[in-house]
């Protein structure tokens, strides 16, 4: 985790106190409106250390980052008379600033988006499922009981 501003990343500027439509900030996170929202109220969580992705993320500052992320959704659901919030962090693909990111956007019902904005799909099979099941749990080091 690099604890200094990384010069060329627009989101360590914002932390460091460059401008942005600040919502909340405390010592581990600042949050901001989106300038490209999906609905008014969008707004991105974003950790003040520098860090590219979750599994970058030290294991300490998990918590205090997602309570900040939980503290923001219910303001957001609050604040616009949401229906409801969706909460989605990229890892890379689709990441467009390399910085750890929280989108924080608020819902209704109808609104118009669906799913996760990309068409969703079954396995072939419980077979195909079980092994995909088992990878993941291979890689995570977890051995079902």
């Amino acid at each position: 985790m690099v604890e200094r501003p990384v010069p060329s990343c627009p989101f360590c500027e914002i932390a460091a106190g460059a401008p942005a439509v600040r919502v909340w900030e405390d010592d581990g996170a600042v949050a901001f409106l989106d300038h490209r929202p999906l609905f008014p109220g969008h707004t991105l969580v974003v950790p003040r250390a520098h860090v590219e992705t979750l599994g970058e993320l030290p294991v300490a500052a998990v918590g205090p980052l997602f309570a900040t992320v939980r503290h923001v959704a219910g303001a957001v659901e609050d604040a616009m008379a949401a229906d409801g919030t969706f909460v989605a962090l990229n890892n890379r693909v689709s990441q467009s600033v390399p910085h750890l990111h929280v989108h924080v956007v608020p819902r209704r019902f109808k609104d118009g988006l669906r799913g996760f904005f990309w068409p969703r799909q079954r396995y072939e099979s419980d077979a195909a499922m079980a092994e995909v099941a088992a990878a993941v749990a291979r890689a995570a080091g977890w051995q079902p009981g």
